[in-house]
């Protein structure tokens, strides 16, 4: 698009089927890298990928010509198939149906990245879903704890 210029960050966030924990530290890296891949594949570019055994962030610059549904649809679907054909053990990996997504103004990302970079340590005093409805409750995103955690 010719005179279209952007700056489109998301933080994203989303779990592990059930919170069930499939990532483990010895795949992890493989797992963050693997995303990367999948995202530079569609014209994304992850920023920054972590998290710990049942959820994992992403800071995920976009193009405006994806919608951040589809951006994370090619990423969970993409990698959800490779952790089941690349890990003994995983065959019935899956990540959760839903995601949160917050914009990231240029100014932040660094403040993004160094969360995202301190999960393991962050998560010693809080749990994944303690951290998920903090983030909501900061953004001023109602929800009803029935259905949060399908």
């Amino acid at each position: 698009m010719a005179n279209t210029f952007t700056s489109l960050h998301y933080h994203m966030i989303f779990s592990t089927k059930h919170r069930q924990r499939w990532i483990l530290p010895n795949i992890e890296q493989r797992v963050w890298a693997y995303m990367g891949g999948i995202a530079k594949q569609n014209e994304l570019h992850a920023c920054l990928i972590g998290g710990v055994e049942d959820h994992v962030h992403i800071l995920l610059g976009m193009p405006p010509k994806m919608s951040v549904s589809e951006a994370l649809k090619r990423i969970k679907g993409g990698s959800s198939g490779w952790m089941k054909a690349n890990f003994p053990g995983c065959q019935h990996f899956a990540w959760q149906d839903g995601y949160a997504a917050f914009s990231v103004s240029k100014s932040e990302i660094p403040g993004v990245e160094d969360y995202i970079r301190n999960q393991r340590e962050h998560h010693r005093t809080k749990t994944f879903q303690e951290e998920y409805r903090d983030f909501l409750d900061k953004h001023g995103i109602q929800y009803d704890e029935r259905y949060l955690w399908d």
